[in-house]
């Protein structure tokens, strides 16, 4: 398997990178979850006094710089299906190199199936490919403390929790402190996703 452009499937859960033709698909996710997602989004902060306001990007400048950022090596954008729908969104970003070998992962899921193991099985999916193609070491996720369901999703899968990071992310409009959650390769030598099945409650839904 190429480190990317790369599909990685478990079951119902696939992760494909995004294309354009995704457009309607994440629009409607996101419409129907504004209220789910808005908290945990990031922001863009103020400008400085006298600088020019900065702009979201379009759906279609953000694919176009995500697949820029892909193709220089810095970032693996994904999107999620569940049982062959759009779900969410899994970005694995700041790839480094050198002596660090690392990066952080990002991600937001559908409420319409939440709880029922997608998002687990997609960052272990993720992680996975990361040490064992992409030859990454490290691996970070930073939540929001608030952000019970998301945190839930690294506790889940056995991240260690290393601290809080003050002020870390605009995020909802402010500046947010962050809570740090890690795994390095040597942790899982058999695999996330092994070691998720592994711990999964046999009652909780595919």
């Amino acid at each position: 398997m190429s480190a990317w452009p790369a599909e990685l499937r478990d079951g119902d859960v696939l992760l494909r990178p995004i294309k354009l033709r995704d457009q309607h698909a994440w629009r409607e996710v996101n419409r129907r979850n504004r209220d789910w997602l808005r908290p945990w989004e990031a922001t863009i902060p103020p400008p400085p006094p006298g600088g020019p306001a900065a702009q979201r990007p379009t759906y279609r400048q953000m694919v176009r710089h995500l697949r820029a950022e892909a193709h220089a090596g810095r970032m693996l954008p994904f999107v999620i299906e569940y049982q062959g729908r759009l779900a969410g969104q899994l970005t694995v970003a700041g790839i480094t190199w050198g002596s660090m070998c690392s990066a952080h992962i990002g991600y937001w899921v559908d409420a319409a199936v939440a709880g029922r193991g997608v998002m687990p099985t997609a960052v272990a999916l993720a992680v996975d490919h990361c040490f064992h193609h992409v030859g990454l070491h490290r691996i970070e996720v930073c939540i929001r403390p608030e952000n019970l369901p998301s945190r839930r999703v690294v506790e889940k899968l056995d991240f260690r929790e290393e601290g809080l990071r003050p002020g870390y992310l605009h995020i909802d409009g402010a500046w947010r402190d962050h809570l740090v959650y890690a795994l390095t390769a040597e942790e899982v030598p058999g695999g996330l996703l092994a070691h998720w099945h592994r711990s999964r409650p046999s009652t909780s839904h595919k």
